[in-house]
C-alpha cells in the first residue's frame, strides 16, 4: 500500500491552514486528558491484524498503536499528513494514504479493525463515512471511536449555539449525535464511555 501524492481535489484548505500550529495548540488538552483516551480508545482495537486510522491528522496517535501494528491511516489534509509522516512514532508498516472518510480507496473487508478521534464532528457526511467504515472493516470487526459529542444533558442548548460558529469557522460541528449516527448506520454500539459531563466520548462499536 503506498502513500498517495497530493491532489487539488482531496486538499481540505483549512485543515491545511491549521495543520502547522495543531500539534501545539492540542499539547495541553493531550497532557491534561486526551493523550490518556487516547490510549485508551486503542488499547480496544486487537493487538493484531489489520488496522485503519480514518483522520489520522498529524499522527498523535500514532505512539498508542500495538506493536507491529500494519494497515493504513487515511487523513484529508496533506498538510496534516506530511507532518505524520515525519512523526517518529509512525509504524512502519502503516501506509499514510490521502482520501475522504466518505470515500475511502480500499478493497471490502480490508481490515479486522478501525479507529477515528475527534474527526467524526468535521467529515462532510458523517452516514457516507460510517457506511464506508461497514464495507471495508470485515464482519465482526471492532470500530472505535473517540469522539467529541452534543451532551445529552442541561449543556445540550449551550453546544447547538456553539455548533453555529464552530461549523462555519472550522467545519467542526460541536452538537453531533455519533453513538446515535454510528448505530442509524448499522453498527453495533458495545459501550459508550462518557467524559467531561458526557461532552467527549469513547465508542466501541462492532460491525
Amino acid at each position: 500500500m503506498k502513500e498517495k501524492q497530493p491532489s487539488d481535489q482531496l486538499k481540505r484548505p483549512v485543515y491545511d491552514q491549521l495543520a502547522e500550529r495543531y500539534d501545539r495548540a492540542m499539547q495541553p488538552l493531550e497532557r491534561l486528558c486526551l493523550a490518556r483516551w487516547r490510549a485508551a480508545a486503542l488499547r480496544e482495537l486487537p493487538a493484531v491484524g489489520r488496522l485503519l486510522e480514518v483522520g489520522a491528522g498529524t499522527g498523535l496517535n500514532f505512539r498508542h498503536y500495538p506493536p507491529n501494528a500494519r494497515g493504513a491511516a487515511v487523513e484529508l489534509s496533506f498538510e496534516m499528513l506530511r507532518r505524520a509522516h515525519w512523526k517518529t512514532e509512525r509504524p512502519a508498516d502503516v501506509a499514510l494514504v490521502q482520501a475522504r472518510a466518505e470515500s475511502l480507496p480500499f478493497a471490502d473487508d480490508s481490515f479486522d479493525a478501525a479507529l477515528a478521534t475527534l474527526v467524526f464532528c468535521s467529515v462532510a457526511s458523517p452516514p457516507m463515512a460510517f457506511a464506508e467504515l461497514r464495507r471495508v472493516v470485515r464482519a465482526g470487526g471492532r470500530i472505535v471511536l473517540l469522539e467529541h459529542v452534543r451532551p445529552d444533558n442541561l449543556l445540550a442548548p449551550l453546544f447547538d449555539c456553539l455548533n453555529f460558529f464552530t461549523a462555519r469557522l472550522f467545519e467542526d460541528h460541536f452538537n453531533r449525535r455519533t453513538a446515535l449516527e454510528a448505530t442509524t448506520a448499522g453498527l453495533r454500539v458495545l459501550r459508550v464511555e462518557r467524559h467531561l459531563l458526557g461532552c467527549v466520548q469513547l465508542i466501541v462499536c462492532e460491525v
